[in-house]
């Protein structure tokens, strides 16, 4: 670990950022520039004082997990995540595992989306980062860990994760989901983590393996789709896609016309938050 190194290397990140560049308020005349040290540790989920420390080369060797959330934050680039990693004395994300880094320019896009609900998916279904419309329609998706990080596997494995769509339309959506998931094995291999999601289906899910040798394939979500959420009810919602040049990851925003009884349903999420998924 070169403690000089990463403290100048966040600083500089840091200074170079301005509030608008990651959906912050501008708000009164600023002393320095760039985010202040407190912005970044929010950003990051992580205490004000650890931060600190990290730039002052008085913290600990950060985790894995603590790195990818500062990468996030300062909204690096992949090299610019790598060499992160390796100044802070840890191994640069294999191939399989760079999905779940947030590419910058859809980042950028949900920064500006504080109206509706929006979230950043990558290939295997996990929730890299939503906002809270988006947090209160589908829950905080950081409470899963493991293979349950995927919302493929959750699909068929809990079936309180199929509450949030009509019954009518659940058949079509395990074919979806199973859909991508073929498209993300193709791209990543079978000994990758698709691969592994996989196989762990397959054992645990006679439903999954079925329409697995369907083969078939898409990437695509519906264009229009109904979502029930536990207080309001259905909501109509049309469905944007906005996906990476890989494919790898896709930002997917939820909208309603306005007047409409669907566009005031939007609205109330940001009002109720997540009070309702709180187990």
């Amino acid at each position: 670990m070169d403690r000089a190194e990463l403290a100048a290397f966040l600083r500089r990140r840091r200074e170079e950022l301005r509030p608008e560049d990651v959906g912050l308020p501008v708000g009164a005349r600023r002393r320095a520039p760039g985010l202040r040290r407190e912005e970044v540790a929010s950003l990051a989920a992580m205490s004000t004082d650890y931060y600190t420390r990290l730039e002052q080369q008085r913290g600990p060797q950060p985790s894995e997990q603590m790195l990818a959330a500062l990468a996030r934050a300062l909204r690096l680039s992949d090299d610019e995540r790598d060499y992160l990693f390796l100044v802070a004395g840890r191994n640069a994300p294999s191939p399989q595992v760079i999905s779940t880094h947030v590419a910058p320019a859809l980042q950028r896009v949900l920064d500006r989306l504080n109206d509706t609900p929006a979230l950043i998916l990558n290939n295997l279904g996990e929730i890299l980062v939503q906002n809270r419309f988006a947090e209160a329609l589908y829950g905080d998706s950081s409470r899963f860990t493991g293979l349950a990080r995927s919302g493929i596997y959750r699909w068929f494995t809990d079936p309180g994760e199929r509450l949030i769509y009509p019954e009518h339309d659940r058949d079509r959506q395990s074919r979806a989901q199973v859909a991508n998931l073929r498209a993300a094995h193709a791209a990543m291999g079978a000994q990758s983590r698709a691969g592994e999601l996989v196989r762990v289906l397959q054992r645990e899910s006679a439903e999954f393996a079925a329409i697995w040798d369907r083969h078939e394939v898409a990437k695509r979500f519906e264009d229009h789709k109904v979502l029930v959420h536990p207080q309001l009810g259905e909501i109509e919602v049309d469905c944007q896609a906005l996906f990476t040049e890989d494919q790898s990851q896709m930002l997917l925003v939820l909208t309603a016309p306005p007047r409409t009884e669907a566009f005031d349903k939007l609205q109330l999420l940001g009002v109720l938050g997540t009070e309702e998924f709180v187990s």
